[in-house]
């Protein structure tokens, strides 16, 4: 029952900015952890960002000062705001959490939204 649902992809230009949102819903206890993965086209799925609960946050090199992940606890959503994006960026980005719920404690997994990053 516990479902990941990403937002906010899209067409941006080099140095634009767009802000992803994903909001789990189901039967759910708590979210430890949160985060966002990406997967270029040729390219393995690499991690984004993550933040826990208590407001941890842990990011890629790649992404440091130009991206920044937050929470809403009541709201058992996760955003990325991206700034200054680059071509690079490209990708599709996967909302991704580690919660307990009805059936116990695991991971799961958004369908994924597109960025593009292009002139």
């Amino acid at each position: 029952q516990v479902q990941l649902v990403e937002s906010g992809g899209g067409l941006v230009q080099p140095g634009g900015s767009l802000r992803l949102s994903c909001a789990a819903s189901g039967s759910i206890f708590s979210i430890n952890v949160m985060g966002w993965y990406r997967q270029a086209p040729g390219k393995q799925r690499e991690s984004v960002a993550t933040i826990t609960r208590g407001g941890t946050t842990n990011y890629a090199d790649s992404v440091k000062d130009r991206f920044t992940i937050s929470r809403d606890n009541a709201k058992n959503t996760v955003y990325l705001q991206m700034n200054s994006l680059r071509p690079e960026d490209t990708a599709v980005y996967y909302c991704n959490a580690y919660l307990s719920g009805s059936s116990g404690f695991g991971a799961y997994w958004g369908q994924g939204t597109q960025v593009t990053v292009s002139s």
